[in-house]
C-alpha cells in the first residue's frame, strides 16, 4: 500500500492521528519503533499507546474543569482514545482512570481493524524528505531522529525530566490501617486507599525523602529542569517541610474511621487496573534508586509490608520550541510538509497529547483531500490548547502545560465562583458548529 500519510509514533497522539486519518478514506504508514526490539528507557511493552505514567485521564468533569471539557469535545471528534478509555475504565471517583493494559490493547485492536492503515514496526532515524508527514514521538524520541528534527529546526530542542510513580500490589496494604475515601474527601464513591500519617511519622518520612540515595545524573543531564506537573516527591520535599502535606499528602476531608479525625498527612492509591490488583501511588513520582524506594515506601503506616508490581523511575524529555517552530496547523516552518504532534510539541498530559494528535490528524486529512482547514474556536479547550502551542504562549519561557483556564480569552463581568462554569457554557456554545462539520 503506497500511504498518502505517514505518520512516526505509536503513542497517544500517533495512534489518534492515524485513526482521525484512516477513519476518511486516507492510506496511512504508521511506524512504531517498539516491536522491533528497541524501546525508550520509560516503555514495558510492545504495544500502541502505552501509559508509561500515571494510568487517569485526570477529571472527567466537563462543567467545571478544562480537562474535563477537552474529553467532552474529543468524545465529539469520535476520539479513539476516549473510546478505549470507555472500555478499559476503572474506579477513580470524579476522574478518569484506565487499565493500562486493556487500553493499549483496546486502541491497538481498533487501529488494525482499519484495513487503510498500515501498522510498521520500524524505528525512523531521519525527517523524511518529502510527503506529508506526522511526528508523534513523544517526549522520549530516538536519538538519531532527535538530531535530525534538531538539523530541521536550527534550533536546539528543550529538555526537562520526568518522573514515574510506583505501583503497589493490593494484597499486600494493610487495610485494617488504611481506608476507603474519596480524593479529598469529593464525591459519593470511595475510589482512593488512604494510608495515614502522624506529625512525627510525616516528619521522619520527610526527612527520609531527603536524605534518601538518589538516581545519579549524567554531566549533561545536571542542568535540565523538571516539569511542575510531574515533580519528584522528594524534589517537593526540598521546598518546603509542609509542602508536601498542601500537595499529594493533603489530608483535608479525609477522617480516620479509627480516630474520627484527619490525619496530619495521607498518602493515597488509586487504582491502576480492572481486576483492582494494582494500584498507583498518587503523586509519588520518584528519582529515588529502588532500593530506597522499598525501605522508604515501606515506613508508610499501611505498606509496612508492601509489594510493588513497578518502582519510580525518572526519564528525560524533549520537547520544541513550538511558538517559534510551527505555524498555526502545527507544521514545521522550515519542512511544511511535516505536522508534530503530541508532548514533543510541548504540550503534557495524556488528554492533551491525544487532543493535539487529533488536531493533526484533522489538519492533514483537509490539506491531503484539498479543503480548508478550520481551527476550532479559541473559547473552546482544544482552540485554547491549539493556540497556546502554536504562538500564543511567550516564546522564551515555554515550558510543558496541562489545559487550563488560564489559556481561554478572559470572560468578564462573571463572579469568580462562576466562572468555570461560564467557561464550559461558553465553549460547549462556540464548539458545537465546528463539531458538527467534523463530524459530517
Amino acid at each position: 500500500m503506497t500511504p498518502d500519510i505517514h505518520i512516526i509514533g505509536g503513542g497517544l497522539a500517533g495512534s489518534e492521528a492515524a485513526w482521525q486519518l484512516a477513519r476518511r478514506g486516507l492510506r496511512v504508514r504508521l511506524s512504531e519503533m517498539r516491536g522491533t526490539g528497541e524501546r525508550s528507557p520509560a516503555h514495558q511493552g510492545d504495544g500502541l499507546a502505552e501509559l508509561v505514567c500515571s494510568n487517569s485521564f485526570r477529571s472527567d468533569d466537563d462543567e467545571k474543569n478544562a480537562v474535563g471539557l477537552l474529553h467532552h469535545e474529543m468524545r465529539g471528534c469520535d476520539s479513539l482514545i476516549m473510546a478505549a478509555a470507555a472500555v478499559a475504565q476503572v474506579p477513580a471517583g470524579s476522574a478518569l482512570a484506565v487499565d493500562r493494559d486493556v487500553f493499549s490493547a483496546e486502541v491497538e485492536a481498533r487501529l488494525s481493524a482499519l484495513p487503510n492503515l498500515q501498522i510498521v514496526r520500524e524505528r525512523i532515524d531521519t525527517l523524511p524528505a518529502a510527503g506529508l508527514t506526522v511526528v508523534a514521538t513523544g517526549p522520549l524520541t530516538a536519538e538519531a531522529l532527535a538530531h535530525s528534527i534538531g538539523a530541521a529546526t536550527g534550533a536546539d530542542s528543550l529538555a526537562f525530566f520526568d518522573a514515574i510513580a510506583p505501583i503497589v500490589y493490593h494484597d499486600s496494604i494493610d487495610m485494617d490501617v488504611c481506608w476507603m475515601a474519596s480524593r479529598w474527601d469529593k464525591g459519593e464513591t470511595k475510589d482512593y486507599i488512604n494510608c495515614p500519617m502522624n506529625r512525627d511519622q510525616y516528619l521522619a518520612f520527610h526527612t527520609g525523602l531527603i536524605e534518601g540515595e538518589k538516581t545519579a545524573f549524567k554531566e549533561w543531564e545536571a542542568n535540565t529542569p523538571y516539569f511542575d506537573g510531574c515533580m519528584p516527591i522528594e524534589v517537593m520535599a526540598e521546598r518546603g517541610v509542609d509542602t508536601l502535606r498542601f500537595g499529594p499528602m493533603k489530608p483535608v476531608g479525609l477522617d480516620d474511621p479509627r480516630t474520627g479525625r484527619w490525619p496530619h498527612a495521607v498518602v493515597q492509591l488509586r487504582q491502576d487496573n480492572k481486576l483492582g490488583t494494582l494500584w498507583n501511588m498518587v503523586g509519588f513520582q520518584t528519582k529515588l534508586k529502588h532500593a530506597e524506594q522499598v525501605r522508604l515506601f515501606r515506613t508508610i503506616p499501611g505498606l509496612e509490608n508492601a509489594e510493588f508490581a513497578r518502582l519510580g523511575g525518572l526519564h528525560r524529555n524533549t520537547f520544541l520550541n513550538s511558538p517559534v517552530l510551527l505555524d498555526r496547523q502545527l507544521r514545521l516552518k522550515t519542512a511544511p510538509h511535516v505536522r508534530f504532534a503530541g508532548q514533543i510539541t510541548g504540550c503534557e498530559g495524556y488528554v492533551e497529547s491525544a487532543a493535539v494528535g487529533l488536531l493533526a490528524g484533522l489538519m492533514t486529512a483537509a490539506e491531503a483531500t484539498g479543503r480548508e482547514w478550520q481551527a476550532p474556536p479559541r473559547t473552546s479547550a482544544l482552540g485554547a490548547l491549539l493556540a497556546h502551542i502554536t504562538g500564543d504562549a511567550e516564546a522564551d519561557s515555554y515550558q510543558p502545560m496541562n489545559v487550563n483556564f488560564g489559556l481561554f480569552p478572559p470572560l468578564h463581568d462573571v463572579k469568580k465562583k462562576q466562572r468555570k462554569e461560564a467557561y464550559t457554557d461558553r465553549a460547549k456554545t462556540d464548539i458545537a458548529p465546528w463539531l458538527a462539520e467534523v463530524r459530517a
